[in-house]
């Protein structure tokens, strides 16, 4: 048994649980006016589509959804007349390095990719977020609510991702998403293995590679092990504190979510395999433009693929892309995601799903728009854990909503009004209501003018 010495060198050694952040939330929901948005199409990102509902957002949640004219009212709520627009959920992006790799982009604030070891999971990129990026704005002109920002794809493990509400705050901290999971990036292939076998180090190959993430895998299953024994009083001290080693046996007890950088669909079912060696999950598959020639895989595997619509062929084993690729992934039964790993794409992420979206049409397969809405909103919030609390139009679900000027798959659509928590954090017709970074240019002076 543990003496009262040893339960205080277990608090020492070992801090807090592994998976809890010691830099939680402080993120506070705005104000949210009640709102009634009346006669208003909707797609709702679960794959249902109404074609006139009103709509209420009360309390930061979605209240009511009902036939058009038949929402009661409510006591001083605002009223919107939707007809000839559409409302969707707010759009998650699960693959951002917003905030990491801010605006101005110079080398000072390029702070995404901890290039010093093959195995950096002890880093957390929340920890080089910079909350007054310019981009957060623009994300959110595009209607975009919701962004999970990761670390860069040079190392085998690259760090703790970190998903945020796309609000202005002073902190990271205020930008967190509550009670969001964590996730663990990880990279195989080309990055890690050019970035360190340049420099004649481990990783130089695809095997080497492989090597890499088992002996990772095999040391945090032991340093697992010791902490279960010690919490046990199987053994009279606990391992050593190790900032690696804490990320990695946290993925392993289920607690943190593993979104691997993949592209071939040969390493994607290796990565499977080790998964299944160790006994971890993979969440996600990033970039992954070859998930169409293993589907099924995924699909038995529970594995979504954040993918491109059609941005392939810049390196060699990007090479075998398809426009169809998502469209494959979703025809499977398996989780298909369009992401954007850019802080242009973010901005037009509605677009994207509409390209991937039409090349699956092209090709025979019958894809509502509904359906392709869920690949930015409803599927992304699955990836993210989040799924509970946001990502579809659900009663009870956060009021976190954009309303259209037009069908939101049309290249003209532009993002009227964006809600996150329901509260107006963007309106196009409103400067007051449009977030100004330090670094836009111009001012704001009396009358909303820049």
């Amino acid at each position: 048994m543990k003496t009262p010495v040893g339960a205080l060198l277990a608090t020492l050694q070992t801090g807090l649980a592994l998976a809890a952040a010691p830099y939680e939330s402080t993120y506070v929901p705005q104000p949210a006016e009640a709102t009634l948005i009346r006669g208003v199409a909707v797609l709702t990102g679960a794959g249902d589509a109404l074609e006139q509902a009103d709509v209420l957002l009360k309390d930061a949640r979605i209240a009511a959804i009902a036939a058009s004219g038949a929402a009661a009212e409510p006591a001083s709520a605002r009223v919107i007349d939707g007809r000839g627009k559409w409302l969707t959920p707010g759009i998650i992006d699960v693959h951002s390095h917003l905030g990491a790799y801010p605006s101005p982009g110079v080398a000072s604030t390029s702070d995404g990719n901890e290039m010093t070891a093959a195995n950096t999971a002890e880093v957390w990129v929340e920890h080089s977020v910079w909350p007054q990026d310019p981009q957060f704005g623009l994300a959110l002109a595009g209607g975009v609510t919701t962004l999970h920002i990761l670390p860069g794809s040079a190392n085998l493990f690259g760090g703790r991702g970190v998903t945020l509400k796309n609000v202005p705050a002073r902190t990271m901290q205020g930008m967190k998403f509550p009670s969001a999971p964590q996730s663990l990036k990880m990279a195989c292939g080309e990055n890690p293995k050019r970035v360190y076998g340049e420099r004649m180090q481990a990783p130089m190959t695809r095997m080497g590679n492989v090597a890499g993430y088992r002996a990772a895998w095999a040391e945090a299953s032991a340093y697992r092990d010791q902490r279960q024994q010690f919490e046990s009083g199987e053994a009279e001290a606990p391992p050593e504190r190790n900032l690696t080693l804490d990320t990695l046996a946290a993925v392993l007890d289920g607690e943190i979510l593993v979104h691997n950088h993949c592209y071939r669909a040969d390493e994607m079912a290796v990565m499977m395999d080790i998964a299944l060696e160790f006994g971890y999950a993979i969440t996600a598959f990033h970039h992954a433009v070859e998930s169409y020639k293993i589907a099924d895989l995924l699909a038995s595997a529970n594995i979504c693929s954040a993918v491109w619509a059609d941005w392939w062929g810049f390196k060699l084993e990007a090479f075998d892309g398809i426009s169809q690729n998502a469209a494959l992934i979703d025809a499977a039964g398996a989780c298909a995601i369009i992401h954007s790993d850019s802080a242009e794409g973010i901005q037009r992420l509605n677009q994207e799903a509409a390209k991937a979206m039409t090349a699956g049409r092209r090709q025979g397969m019958a894809i509502s728009d509904a359906l392709a809405m869920s690949w930015i909103t409803g599927n992304a919030a699955k990836a993210l854990g989040i799924a509970e609390e946001t990502g579809t139009l659900s009663i009870g679900k956060a009021a976190d909503a954009v309303l259209w000027d037009r069908h939101p798959f049309s290249v003209y659509a532009r993002a009227e009004k964006v809600w996150i928590d329901g509260h107006l954090h963007y309106d196009r017709s409103d400067p007051t209501r449009q977030p100004v970074s330090d670094f836009d240019l111009g001012q704001t002076v009396a009358g909303g003018e820049r």
